[in-house]
Formats: structure tokens, sequence, C-alpha cells
């Protein structure tokens, strides 16, 4: 006759009168994450929880995180070079009025942020 846990299957632990299974996530490779991710991550755990705890228990939360900080990363970059070249944000700028420059580096910045933020992190 077999015991209870060849019956079950897998393996587990005794914990008084119940069997808990011993789960473990698979390991993932370490990736940073950055304020996109950590965004990603809180907007998930509020707004989503299902796919939240569908990444987390399937053990992909991480790099999903990863890839969208990525992502994030690589559009910001692109979309404050082209906005900086529609608003006329050059080097030229810079050497001749740094607080200009800064100013508006700093209002591009901000807009771009919103934007990817939008696009990326709340969908």
């Amino acid at each position: 006759m077999k015991s209870i846990f060849e019956q079950i299957g897998g393996t587990y632990t005794k914990q008084g009168d119940y069997c808990l299974p011993n789960l473990y996530l698979p390991p993932e490779e370490e990736r940073p994450i950055g304020i996109y991710g950590q965004r990603r991550l809180r907007y998930l755990k509020q707004h989503h929880k299902i796919l939240y705890y569908n990444l987390l228990t399937s053990g992909k939360l991480h790099s999903h995180l990863a890839d969208v900080e990525e992502e994030a990363q690589a559009l910001f970059s692109r979309l404050v070079k082209e906005y900086a070249e529609k608003e006329g944000v050059t080097e030229q700028l810079k050497s001749a009025d740094q607080m200009k420059w800064v100013q508006k580096m700093n209002s591009i910045r901000v807009c771009v942020t919103g934007s990817v933020i939008r696009e990326l992190i709340f969908i």
C-alpha cells in the first residue's frame, strides 16, 4: 500500500495533520529594475491583481518588470532626443544660455516621463 505522499505526487512536508506541498519558484536571471519597473509593479499590485499574481506564481514577474524598464528607458531616451530637436534645444543654446537650456530640458523630461508612463506602465 502506498503512503499518502506517494498517492498525491510531488514532495510534501507534514505539518501537524496537514501535508503542505514544497513549492519553489524557478530561478530568474538578475536584471536591474529601475523606477519604471517599480511603478509598473505598484500599478499591477493596485489595479491588475490577477495579472500580478499570475506573473508572480509563474516566476515571470521579475523578467516582466525588467523588460518594461528596458523598453521605458529606450523610449525615454528616444523621445527626449526628438523633443529636444523639435524645440531647438542644442549644444549652442547650452553654451550660450545654460539656464534656458536647463529649463527647456527639464520641461522636455517631464513631458516625456508622462508619455512613457501612460504608454508602458498604465497598460
